[in-house]
């Protein structure tokens, strides 16, 4: 989902968080989280999960259901 990689990708760079970082945090390889903002590959739900709270955005809003990045609005 090239939303979802481009949202990942703004969340961790406002943030100012290095890829390897956010990888750590998740529990992922560097690779594994770098397929994700590359588009290569998409996370499995619960990493997903873990990213939306990680980020205290809405799943909704991580995969382009909305602009609202929210939980709960």
């Amino acid at each position: 989902m090239e939303i979802l990689a481009k949202r990942l990708k703004a969340l961790r760079e406002s943030r100012r968080i290095y890829q390897r970082e956010m990888a750590e945090q998740l529990g992922l390889s560097f690779r594994g989280y770098q397929g994700y903002e590359t588009n290569q590959t998409e996370p499995k739900l619960a990493t997903l999960i873990a990213i939306a709270d990680y980020y205290h955005v809405s799943i909704d809003y991580l995969v382009g259901r909305t602009d609202d990045p929210n939980i709960n609005r």
